[in-house]
């Protein structure tokens, strides 16, 4: 229900794409976005802290008559940054122009999206951190003066022509909040950091994407799809578009506790969400290494994937749920990645009782 566009990672935006558990949206995630995303804070489930906090920065603007404060919204993709962007716009009776970082290549791309804004409008720039220096620059005076500088000609003849901007909201949305120059991040009045869901959270975000998709699941299967989703809504609606799928296929359409276990089976989604690449993973690591260390590259070689894929895209989440550790000697298993893969760890692997190895034991 609450989702983002890609996090806009080059090196691993693709290999995310395909992934069902991955958080990036491709074309089909984006057309049924659409068509499920909350439309008032009240409707949007989770980030209850954001949430709450955005509502009195948003009626405190409309007591006053005034534009919004600028907005940033940090956290991993499909989180509902996005979401909330649209929000903002119709919490504000604003309208709203899309556009993102890497899009903003010159100072005057900026210049002339900023130029053609309405007053009050939002202006929602995802993957704020890849935006060039240049167009950087010029935002930090648009936001705080509500004006640009466009400079005309070149060389020692070059003139700049001040032009004034009418009061807009930025709202900013970035997957790496510590990739932000100070000066950038402190010309936002409001700061909000989306965190992953609990699985709670997410039934409520099933439940409400089967009514609106006319499906019929109970609690259990809810309970099932939500355990596998990774703490991601839009990871939560891909499972269930999936599961849907095999149960008007091969069952009654009907969306049980069991019909979830097989169909996501068949798209090898575990029960704890790992999908293929994940488990290749461990497997790489416990089976050939014997539970590390081992340094990255010869684990990529091991699974057959590009460095960058194992780093970016299966990495952050086995760490995440703490089967695998980031050393100074390399990628070590831990205890909970052999029990989850149901093998015996040997006397001398990382982390086992009795060994004095990297975790303490």
């Amino acid at each position: 229900m609450n989702w983002d566009d890609t996090d806009g990672d080059a090196p691993t935006q693709d290999d995310a794409a395909e992934r069902l558990v991955g958080a990036s949206a491709d074309g089909e995630d984006q057309a049924v976005e659409a068509a499920l995303r909350p439309k008032s804070l009240d409707e949007f489930v989770g980030q209850e802290r954001v949430r709450v906090q955005l509502d009195l920065v948003l009626k405190a603007a409309l007591a006053r008559g005034a534009t919004a404060d600028h907005v940033l919204l940090s956290g991993a993709p499909g989180l509902g940054k996005t979401t909330l962007s649209m929000i903002i716009a119709a919490e504000m009776n604003a309208p709203i122009r899309i556009t993102s970082g890497p899009a903003i290549q010159h100072a005057g791309d900026l210049a002339a999206i900023l130029s053609s804004l309405q007053e009050g409008e939002v202006l929602f720039l995802d993957e704020i951190h890849r935006m060039s220096r240049p167009a950087e620059e010029m935002l930090y005076m648009a936001m705080e003066d509500f004006r640009v500088d466009v400079i005309v000609g070149k060389g020692p003849g070059a003139t700049a022509i001040p032009l004034e901007l009418p009061p807009f909201t930025l709202v900013g949305a970035t997957t790496r909040a510590g990739l932000l120059p100070p000066p950038l991040r402190d010309r936002f009045g409001f700061t909000g950091h989306m965190e992953f869901y609990e699985s709670v959270e997410l039934e409520r975000v099933i439940h409400r994407s089967a009514q609106l998709l006319d499906l019929e699941i109970d609690a259990e299967g809810a309970a099932e799809i939500a355990g596998r989703s990774r703490g991601t809504p839009r990871i939560a609606n891909r499972l269930l578009r999936r599961v849907r799928d095999y149960s008007q296929v091969k069952e009654d359409g009907r969306i049980t506790r069991e019909v979830a276990e097989v169909a996501l089976a068949v798209y090898e989604v575990d029960a704890r969400g790992l999908d293929r690449l994940d488990r290749a993973v461990l497997q790489a690591l416990l089976k050939l290494f014997g539970g590390g260390p081992v340094g990255l590259s010869t684990l990529a070689v091991a699974v057959g994937e590009e460095r960058e894929t194992v780093e970016e895209v299966a990495e952050p989440f086995l760490v995440r749920e703490g089967l695998l550790a980031r050393t100074p000697r390399g990628r070590v298993a831990t205890p909970a990645a052999w029990a989850h893969l149901g093998l015996v760890p040997p006397q001398q692997a990382p982390g086992t009782t009795g060994q004095p190895g990297l975790f303490g034991a």
